[in-house]
């Protein structure tokens, strides 16, 4: 009886130092955890390409330098205006840098520094092991800081289509993830960010258990080493099937859903989709251009829109550039200097 009191009383010490480590956890790392406030203007889908739907949006983010806050793709992808609040109700606006849709991992940069800034500290994400404990930081449906916290229950990546590493790597967790909780950092429990929430695999609509971040060394190599700089469209490639239902008069193409006002797609005149249409299933919107060459790049399928994004990255300030498109069944060129670029 004596040993079965012991074994109980120090498994609840454990449980109890457990709760005041992550207490503290939570405490010495609120301040770098923001509130992403969003707002977009999308086509209805109904037809006419004047007609736009204005909508707010909510995600989370973690400030990894003093003017930028690491975030998910699909929170800040089409926002026209961007207002990041942080725990002590300081408010800033702000715009989007860089940007990597496959990976969903974005970073944007405040207009300028906040008044006492909590810089996170980037952990590294290879060394993480299944099994690992973690905490995750957002504001699921709307509800700012709060925490949930689970383990890592696996890793799958994706090897990049052209050349280098990989393109898509993310955690799987058992933390609960919910609708406000995207862009919001991943912690392991040294306080390290490993992690960016992304998405949850549910049938329900809601969380079942199964949740997605994308792992921090994406987020660098992507975000912080490398550019992928933001152009400022949303877009599918047309497989060969498509391209020859829509008529393109190549092989493939890259079809526009959507064009952020005042962004460097938006300077060169480029037009998103604005008719709904369902093939084999996958929804998206048709009657945008359809991007058949940039400069020398032809789209001849994913890995040339992969060069395309590299060369995006690459390209010097000031250089006059040529954007090949078909719209409304013509084929027409539009010119755009980079020095609009972000």
């Amino acid at each position: 009886m004596k040993r079965t009191f012991i074994v109980a009383a120090m498994i609840m010490l454990t449980q109890l130092l457990m709760a005041q480590n992550l207490a503290d956890l939570f405490e010495n790392n609120k301040h770098s955890v923001v509130t992403i406030y969003v707002a977009e203007s999308v086509s209805t889908g109904i037809g006419d390409p004047r007609t736009f739907a204005s909508s707010m949006g909510l995600g989370s983010g973690v400030l990894v330098r003093e003017d930028m806050v690491l975030t998910a793709a699909h929170v800040v992808g089409n926002a026209e205006e961007i207002m990041v609040q942080f725990f002590d109700g300081e408010a800033i606006p702000a715009k989007t840098l860089r940007i990597s849709r496959i990976a969903d991992v974005a970073l944007i940069q405040l207009d300028r520094v906040p008044t006492d800034p909590q810089v996170a500290v980037i952990g590294n994400s290879d060394e993480v092991r299944t099994g690992e404990e973690i905490f995750v930081v957002g504001a699921p449906m709307g509800l700012p800081y709060s925490l949930s916290r689970g383990v890592i229950s696996g890793r799958h990546s994706e090897d990049k289509l052209t050349s280098e590493d990989k393109m898509l790597e993310f955690f799987q967790t058992d933390a609960a993830i919910n609708t406000g909780n995207s862009g919001g950092p991943m912690f392991n429990y040294r306080g390290e960010v490993i992690g960016v929430v992304s998405s949850i695999l549910t049938r329900s609509g809601g969380f079942e258990g199964i949740g997605f971040a994308a792992t921090s060394e994406i987020a660098r190599s992507l975000l912080l080493s490398r550019s992928s700089k933001f152009f400022g469209i949303d877009a599918m490639v047309l497989p060969y099937e498509y391209a020859r239902f829509l008529n393109v008069p190549q092989e493939s193409g890259l079809l526009i859903q959507h064009v952020v006002k005042d962004s460097p797609a938006g300077v060169a005149g480029l037009k998103g989709g604005f008719r709904k249409a369902v093939i084999d299933e996958e929804e998206f919107l048709l009657g945008g251009d359809v991007i058949l060459a940039f400069d020398h790049i032809v789209i001849r399928g994913e890995e040339s829109v992969s060069e395309l994004f590299d060369y995006l990255d690459t390209m010097e300030a000031t250089v006059k550039h040529k954007i090949t498109v078909l719209r409304a069944g013509e084929t027409i060129d539009l010119y755009w200097i980079s020095s609009d670029f972000n």
